[in-house]
């Protein structure tokens, strides 16, 4: 929702407020600690108000004056002032939005929260520790670094007022993870020997590394690079992706085989130790259910590129020559 600042001016006639056709939909942010006067300028400058001095005198008819609240409001333009502020006074009316998008860090998603609620950063972050949950979420059981990192859900959340808790708020999303989990057939990944976190784990690498059109092919390679412990890749699932987690940015050649971070799928075989970051509900679908014609027929390699028209494309090869030879031709 916007904030509609004041203005730097002090009038307040009919003359130079601004004119909003009666009946449109205004969004307004009451700012935590705002006194009458700070509201009447915000009402003047959303043209809901068209003198600053008619609503502060009918705020005091009403003794409404250290009533108002603050939070995000949606007036209709036209209404009377006392319906503006009954409204004020009665508290938000308006729904905060949270969106998260598939692919987010738990880091970023802690900074999409300290936009739109009054919840720093650092505080959704201390809170998000699975130690606090894993009693009433069981999906939780296994996951290391006491880490949520791919289990907060991204999708819009709708709050009706910003006096809400990050407890709460991881909470929503945990719920929503459960919701989507309750929806996915487990059967391959289980009969894979992953567990509900671990799967979780190779959907959030699925995530960074496809395309809608190549989830399933993409999960097919990381399935046949976690199953096998001999050539041509012996465990490893070499993602740049994983190091791209762990150093915040894109990896060089060295930090990619850096045995020293435990995020280097080139390094350390298997899995990284947490997600790296939300998967969305496509890509937590495709490792229930990889391509089986790729899983069957041996896929270990995928390289993509941008072609000329701005698009990502795929070549997915069964062996190392084949896969330098889809790298020659499209680099």
């Amino acid at each position: 929702l916007p904030i509609l600042l004041p203005s730097l001016g002090s009038g307040g006639s009919s003359d130079d407020a601004q004119t909003v056709a009666e009946g449109t939909v205004v969004p307004v942010s009451v700012p935590e600690g705002s006194g009458a006067s700070a509201v009447a300028d915000l009402l003047y400058e959303a043209g809901l108000i068209s003198d600053k001095s008619e609503f502060l005198n009918q705020a005091r008819r009403m003794n409404a004056e250290q009533s108002i609240k603050s939070g995000s409001y949606s007036f209709t333009a036209g209404s009377d002032l006392s319906s503006i502020i009954n409204q004020l006074t009665t508290g938000p009316n308006a729904e905060i939005t949270l969106t998260i998008p598939e692919g987010y860090t738990l880091a970023r998603i802690a900074g999409a929260v300290q936009e739109v609620l009054p919840i720093t950063a650092d505080e959704f972050l201390a809170q998000a520790k699975a130690s606090n949950y894993v009693a009433d979420y069981s999906f939780l059981e296994g996951v290391q670094n006491d880490s949520l990192e791919g289990f907060l859900f991204p999708k819009t959340y709708s709050f009706s007022s910003t006096e809400v808790s990050a407890d709460e708020v991881i909470r929503m999303m945990l719920d929503q993870f459960e919701t989507e989990l309750a929806t996915l057939d487990l059967s391959y990944p289980t009969s894979d020997g992953l567990s509900v976190a671990q799967m979780v784990n190779l959907a959030s690498i699925v995530e960074k590394e496809s395309t809608p059109n190549t989830r399933a092919q993409v999960a097919a390679v990381f399935y046949n690079r976690l199953d096998n412990m001999g050539e041509p890749n012996y465990g490893f699932l070499q993602s740049d992706a994983t190091t791209a987690y762990s150093v915040g940015h894109d990896p060089s050649a060295y930090e990619v085989h850096d045995e020293s971070d435990p995020y280097s799928t080139y390094a350390h075989q298997g899995l990284p130790p947490t997600p790296i970051c939300s998967p969305g509900l496509e890509s937590l679908q495709a490792v229930c259910s990889p391509d089986q014609e790729y899983v069957d027929g041996g896929y270990f390699y995928f390289f993509f590129w941008t072609n000329d028209a701005g698009e990502t494309e795929y070549a997915f090869s069964r062996t190392y020559d084949e896969h330098l030879q889809a790298i020659a031709n499209n680099s």
